[in-house]
């Protein structure tokens, strides 16, 4: 430091020039704020004598790596007005391999791509239009899920997957930005993508999410339904991109010629352990055959896949991936789960008056095994004065949507259902879910109780058990444990029901006593009520349509 004192005494150092020599310094743990303040030399190259760093470069060459670190901080400043993030890369395997351990993600499979970290990195990775980005945002959809980091990547590599993830973690948006991405635009050229699932309240549900989702995309989606004008001669194929649809409407479609599906390139079977069951089997064999594109990507989706679905499947992928999140066949741990013995049949009633007394916190989702089961509970709670409703497969499309839209906005604070709403169902302000019959099995059980807990919020899921039910109350309690619940010592040492146990079951649920402790009078004094609202009804739509004759005849 004396000697250049003395040799640039009333000279200026560039540093910027000589900024190789100062990273030397730097290396060597050298101040280097210290030797700009201490020093200054002109612009002028050194002397050959003096030039004991070896960085003599001549002016011309000073300018071009001057011109090339502008135009760098150039291209950082306009990044930074953008507010786009820079592409966060995984420097090696063993860094994604952490990142989804820490994640809970587990994935079998070959030439697996990496998973996004946030939904920035679809734009700057995947390059994913800005729509897309834009509607995620005013959704409130901040952070992707460990499905969606994942699911979403794998997809847009267009690659088949198995995806297992439990119930709430938000299976459905994994599936539809790749969908929207891969599409691209709108065009008349028929159906390009199929999703597939058991129930039509899910389907609906999927279709209001789609549309969510695409705001801003005239993307035109088909909900099919009996309302649906299912004529090729309009070209109702040609006018719509995306099908959302459940089984038997889809295959009494195809067997009319009504739609064609060789064109499709996305199908997604949305709670595909269902679907693959025998009872719908035959009717999804239909649809695959159907899907007779060779660019076709199937995806398959749901809370619980067992080794069964996942050998069907497998016959009808190519090279899949399987994702599991979390443990499989578990809840996930933001529900509070608890069981609840009740004695005897009686003792279930006798429960969940209790609970009322002390305080419910609506919505409330109680769950039965079937449909006469559930109307008899339904006689009992409105004689109680509760503000509650039953839905279930026997009731009118009209009188089940009413009852959705209800309990969703809060009219209705106390629903009694039957498997039907056990599955996909997102209502976001359930608190409480309580099986009120012992669920049939261990994926009934974990998609009833999914109904509450979602997207990270809290739940509750309490289950009644009586004397006939504890045969098959281990199956639940391995569910409990393994989604980190607190359970009993005696619970554990019970014994595994065998598999021809869980197959009677599946098949046939166990023979209950009639959900009844009302007198004959009473019950007999609110069916005559419910007759007489019934015929009121009749008569006012009798009454209008009379009126619109007479109106037409008189036209």
């Amino acid at each position: 430091m004396d000697f250049f004192k003395l040799l640039g005494k009333g000279t200026k150092f560039n540093s910027k020039r000589f900024q190789e020599d100062i990273d030397i310094f730097k290396n060597k743990s050298t101040n280097i704020e210290e030797i700009k303040d201490t020093v200054d030399v002109e612009e002028e190259s050194a002397v050959p004598e003096l030039d004991f760093f070896n960085t003599n470069k001549t002016a011309k060459e000073n300018k071009e790596v001057k011109k090339d670190k502008n135009k760098k901080e150039k291209k950082v400043e306009e990044t930074n007005e953008n507010d786009i993030e820079p592409e966060i890369n995984f420097s090696n395997q063993s860094e994604v391999q952490k990142f989804r351990l820490n994640h809970k993600i587990k994935i079998y499979g070959t030439d697996v791509p990496n998973p996004i970290q946030s939904f920035k990195d679809l734009k700057t990775i995947y390059n994913v239009k800005p729509y897309l980005e834009n509607n995620l945002k005013d959704n409130g959809f901040n952070m992707p899920t460990p499905i969606q980091m994942q699911a979403t990547t794998i997809m847009l590599h267009k690659r088949d997957l198995i995806a297992c993830s439990p119930t709430g973690s938000g299976k459905t948006l994994s599936f539809i930005i790749p969908i929207l991405h891969i599409l691209k635009s709108p065009m008349k050229k028929g159906f390009r993508a199929v999703i597939i699932s058991p129930t039509r309240e899910l389907a609906q549900q999927i279709y209001r999410e789609f549309q969510m989702i695409a705001k801003g995309k005239p993307f035109r989606f088909c909900l099919l339904s009996k309302a649906t004008n299912l004529n090729t001669e309009t070209g109702y194929n040609k006018n719509f991109d995306i099908l959302i649809s459940t089984p038997l409407r889809l295959v009494h479609a195809i067997q009319h010629e009504s739609i064609k599906l060789d064109g499709v390139q996305q199908l997604v079977l949305d709670e595909a352990d269902r679907l693959l069951e025998l009872g719908f089997l035959e009717q999804m064999d239909e649809i695959i055959a159907a899907c007779n594109s060779p660019t076709l990507q199937t995806s398959l989706f749901s809370a619980t896949i067992h080794s069964g679905v996942e050998s069907i499947a497998r016959t009808i992928m190519k090279d899949p991936i399987r994702i599991v999140i979390g443990q499989k066949n578990a809840a996930t741990e933001t529900i509070k789960q608890k069981l609840v013995y009740v004695g005897g049949e009686e003792g279930k009633l006798i429960e969940i008056r209790q609970m009322i007394q002390s305080g419910l916190k609506p919505p409330v989702l109680i769950f039965v095994q079937s449909v006469e089961r559930a109307k008899e509970l339904f006689h009992e709670l409105v004689y109680d004065g509760i503000n509650v409703d039953v839905i279930h497969s026997e009731r009118t499309k009209a009188q089940r949507d009413n009852i959705v839209n209800n309990f969703r906005i809060g009219k209705i604070w106390v629903l009694i259902t039957t498997e039907l709403m056990a599955r996909g169902m997102d209502f976001k302000g359930v608190k409480l879910v309580i099986n009120y019959d012992f669920p049939q099995s261990v994926q009934s059980y974990i998609h009833r109780i999914g109904r509450t807990g979602r997207a990270g919020r809290d739940g509750e899921a309490v289950t009644f058990f009586s004397r006939d039910d504890v045969t098959y109350l281990k199956s639940i309690v391995n569910v409990m444990k393994s989604s980190g619940c607190d359970v009993p010592d005696w619970m554990l040492e019970l014994k595994k029901p065998t598999k021809e146990m869980k197959k009677k079951l599946r098949n046939r649920p166990i023979q209950r006593k009639t959900i009844n402790t009302m007198s004959k009078y009473d019950k007999q004094k609110i069916l005559h009520k419910q007759d007489m609202i019934n015929n009121s009804k009749k008569r006012k739509q009798n009454t209008k349509s009379e009126n619109n004759n007479k109106k037409q005849k008189s036209e």
